[in-house]
Formats: C-alpha cells, sequence, structure tokens
C-alpha cells in the first residue's frame, strides 16, 4: 500500500500524540534524502527508530534484505502492520526503543545493523547514549534530531556548542550533519527545527581507554560550570578529592594541558589522555 504521508494520516484517522513528541514527516523528498544518506544496499539489516505511520519504512523496505521497524505507540503499531503487509522482510516490533537489544537482531543476522530514525525531541540523549552502549553491534546510524542537538553532537573544541555528549560520542564514533530540516516539512509542525546527522561507529575509540566509566565521569566533571578553569572544576571531582591537587597538577602536565584551560577547549583526545593518566595515578 502506497501514498502520500498526508494521505495515510487521512486514510488511518491519525491523531498526533503530544505526550510522545508525535510529529510526522511529510516531505517525500527528505524522506528520499534520508534514504539517501544512509546508502542502503540489499544485504543490509536495518533498524528504524520511530517508524510512525511506516513511509520512510516502507521505503527501507524496498531496498533492504530485513527491517525492524521499532513502535512504542501501539496505535501506529497497527497501521504498520496493515500498510508493511506485503513486505516479508519487515518485521514490526511494538515498544520502547530504549529497551530494544541491538546486539539480539545482529547476532540472528550475524551481522552489524543500520540505524535510521526520526527521535523525538524528548528522548534524544538516552537513544544516543542506548545506540552508544550498542555499538559493537551496528556499523552506522542516520538520525534526525533537533537541530541544536545535532549542533552539539557534531561540535568541535572551541564551539559553544561542544559539551559533554559531544565528547563522549565523538570518543566512539565519527559524525556529520548531512543536512537541515524546516519545521514545515512535519505535522503537526514542530516549535523547533531539526537536522538529520550521520555517524559510523569507530573500530576502536579515538584513544583506547582504560577505563570508560571514568572517561565519562572526568568529561561531566569537567563542563560542570562551564565558565570556570578545568582544574576548578576537577577540584570537585571525587577521584581528585581521592589523589590530591598536587597530584591533579602533575597529571595535567604529564597530558600537556594547561589547568587554566576550560573544559570546552579540550580535544577528544585529550580527554582520553586525561582519563587514563587519572586512572594510572588511582592504580
Amino acid at each position: 500500500m502506497t501514498g502520500t504521508p498526508k494521505d495515510v494520516i487521512k486514510q488511518y484517522h491519525i491523531k498526533p500524540r503530544r505526550k510522545l513528541g508525535q510529529s510526522f514527516l511529510l516531505d517525500q523528498n527528505i524522506i528520499h534524502k534520508i534514504v539517501a544518506a544512509a546508502g542502503i544496499s540489499a544485504e543490509d539489516v536495518v533498524v528504524e527508530i520511530g517508524a510512525g505511520i511506516g513511509v520512510l519504512t516502507e521505503n527501507l523496505a524496498q531496498q533492504c534484505r530485513k527491517i525492524v521497524a521499532v513502535e512504542l505507540d501501539e496505535n501506529l503499531v497497527e497501521v504498520l502492520k496493515d500498510k508493511l503487509a506485503g513486505y516479508p522482510n519487515a518485521e514490526i516490533h511494538s515498544g520502547d526503543v530504549l529497551k530494544y537489544n541491538f546486539d539480539s537482531i545482529s547476532n540472528t543476522y550475524n551481522c552489524k545493523i543500520k540505524v535510521i530514525g526520526n527521535i523525538p525531541y524528548n528522548i534524544s540523549s538516552p537513544v544516543i547514549f542506548h545506540l552508544l552502549n550498542f555499538r559493537s553491534a551496528i556499523s552506522d546510524f542516520v538520525l534526525m534530531l533537533q537541530k541544536e542537538v545535532v549542533a552539539r553532537l557534531v561540535a568541535g573544541p572551541d564551539n559553544k556548542s561542544y559539551g559533554v555528549p559531544s565528547v563522549l560520542l565523538q570518543m566512539f564514533a565519527s559524525v556529520e550533519k548531512v543536512f537541515d530540516v524546516p519545521a514545515a516539512c512535519f505535522y503537526p509542525r514542530p516549535k523547533v527545527e531539526s537536522a538529520v546527522m550521520k555517524g559510523f561507529f569507530l573500530k576502536e575509540p579515538a584513544v583506547e581507554l582504560y577505563d570508560e566509566i571514568l572517561f565519562t565521569q572526568l568529561v561531566k566533571a569537567a563542563f560542570a560550570q562551564r565558565r570556570k578553569m578545568l582544574s576548578n572544576n576537577l577540584r570537585n571531582f571525587s577521584i581528585i578529592k581521592d589523589i590530591g591537587e598536587n597530584n591533579l597538577k602533575d597529571i595535567l602536565a604529564s597530558a600537556g594541558i594547561d589547568g587554566r584551560r576550560r573544559g570546552e577547549t579540550l580535544s577528544v583526545a585529550e580527554y582520553g589522555r586525561l582519563s587514563n593518566l587519572l586512572q594510572k595515578a588511582i592504580d
């Protein structure tokens, strides 16, 4: 069954649920651009986050080996079942993507999977961190997010958008913004603009980390108060309280990092190096 997104919404009498942050993509040109950005081949196994009314799903099903459409809204699950009935390679997973086990589909098909999705603004950060947890099962991803969120995730040092999510994602993935999506392309029209980003998970982290949890804690501590110097922010970091401030000065010097810099000026590699030196000091 085909039809424009507006046709589907009208045919199934779909009323977007504000509680779930639903905003349906109507622009078919943008749908084609997302599929093109993902570079889908006949061998690919794809998981779509928030399949919604299935217009992107149907497009993907025509090109890939297998697609799993993850959808939380039970009403839309029924729409998807009807809309995708003619595609034996399409599977609908009714549930929360934050509980979805990407390892399971990767193991079933013995390959890394592609992830594509229009992510509701209220769960964008949790989704990114969920994908990070399953990065060994995922080759790459194409996600539509709030424009400001994409700006944060792809930003480099000395940029006002650069922060904790930028560093944590870029340690494990190569990311770029692909294109903007105006609010007029959606129903209902959101109050914010969107953008599409593409990312590839790296075979190895940008820096080999001795302890990923310590790395995450360090980055969060360094950005605790953006206007403060790095050394001042790290004074409140529990590990520094254990090893002492004098040791911190030595460790920063060993890492080649001036403690008077702000956290937003450090590169991903510098955070990795500093994390490993801290781990050595604890050991």
